[in-house]
C-alpha cells in the first residue's frame, strides 16, 4: 500500500473524478479486481464547523454536563 498526494496531471482520470480527489491524500491498493484509489479521510477536518449553525456553544455544553450530574446524583 502507499499514500500519494495527488495532482490534477499526475494521473490521466475522467475530468469529473480528477477534480473530485485532486489535491487530496489518496491510498493506492492492489486489490483483485485491480487498483483501488481511496481517499483518506481525516475525521477532525470532516467534523469541523458540523456545529457551526446549531447554536452549540462550550457554555451550552458545560450546562448540559452540570444537568446531567445533578440528574444523577
Amino acid at each position: 500500500m502507499s499514500t500519494i498526494i495527488l495532482s490534477s496531471d499526475e494521473l490521466n482520470l475522467p475530468k469529473e473524478i480528477a477534480n473530485k480527489l485532486k489535491g487530496k491524500k489518496i491510498e493506492a491498493m492492489e486489490v483483485k479486481e485491480g487498483i483501488l484509489l481511496r481517499p483518506i479521510s481525516d475525521p477532525i477536518k470532516e467534523a469541523r464547523g458540523f456545529l457551526k449553525s446549531k447554536r452549540f456553544s462550550t457554555q451550552r455544553y458545560l450546562q448540559m454536563k452540570k444537568e446531567e450530574k445533578e440528574i444523577e446524583a
